[in-house]
């Protein structure tokens, strides 16, 4: 497995960029514009700006995303 993990303090998001196929969920669910998709994979650089929503939670169709928020 080739993972990315983004970081801002108690929050963390896993990308297994083996499963990311860039379809985009990710991006299109969360309303913070935590995710992007860069060079085909999704990306959570903007992790920092996350609210605890929960809305990316699952919607991967891949299972690619892994996340931690403190709810």
């Amino acid at each position: 497995m080739v993972a990315e993990k983004y970081i801002d303090g108690d929050l963390w998001v896993e990308i297994d960029l083996d499963l990311c196929t860039a379809e985009g969920e990710c991006v299109d669910v969360c309303p913070e514009d935590c995710y992007e998709i860069i060079e085909g994979k999704a990306n959570a650089e903007n992790i920092g700006t996350c609210i605890e929503c929960a809305a990316c939670d699952g919607v991967c169709p891949n299972d690619a995303i892994l996340n931690h928020c403190s709810w």
